[in-house]
This record gives C-alpha cells, sequence and structure tokens, in this order.
C-alpha cells in the first residue's frame, strides 16, 4: 500500500443536537471541535441534525424537525 494517501481513521464522536445523544463510532470526518467523553478521554466531535435517535422513521414519532425553515418555505411556495 502506498504510504500518506490514506485519511485518518479515529474514533469521534456523534453529537445529534435534537434529541441530545452521543455515540462513538469511527470515521474519517475531518472536525477542529473536540469534546471530553465519559473515559476522560478526548475526541473529535461531529454534530449532526438528525440521526436514528431523532428520525421520526426510526423513533415512531412524528415529530417536526425546521432546523432552516424549509417547512415553511415550502408552504409559501405550494399552499396554506
Amino acid at each position: 500500500m502506498k504510504k500518506d494517501i490514506h485519511p485518518n481513521y479515529r474514533e469521534v464522536v456523534f453529537w445529534d443536537l435534537s434529541s441530545d445523544d452521543k455515540f462513538i463510532t469511527r470515521s474519517t470526518i475531518q472536525t477542529s471541535e473536540t469534546i471530553q467523553w465519559e473515559d476522560g478521554k478526548e475526541y473529535p466531535v461531529y454534530k449532526v441534525e438528525v440521526s436514528s435517535k431523532s428520525h421520526p422513521f426510526y423513533t415512531g414519532k412524528n415529530i417536526l424537525v425546521d432546523t432552516a425553515g424549509r417547512v415553511d418555505k415550502f408552504r409559501k411556495r405550494y399552499g396554506k
């Protein structure tokens, strides 16, 4: 294998902002923010708006997640 061509594969904390759920997994995503985890170590953190903990399909709840005004924009353009 060639050296220095592969991305850095490391443990990253993904933080679901709508449900405030956090989980650790391995990823190549680049981020400048870090967070201290329950084990005392510091990990890079990536903030997401929707994950399986907050998505209506996986939770079975019909909650409306409107983070960028998309619903209002749709209603204004196509109807009531």
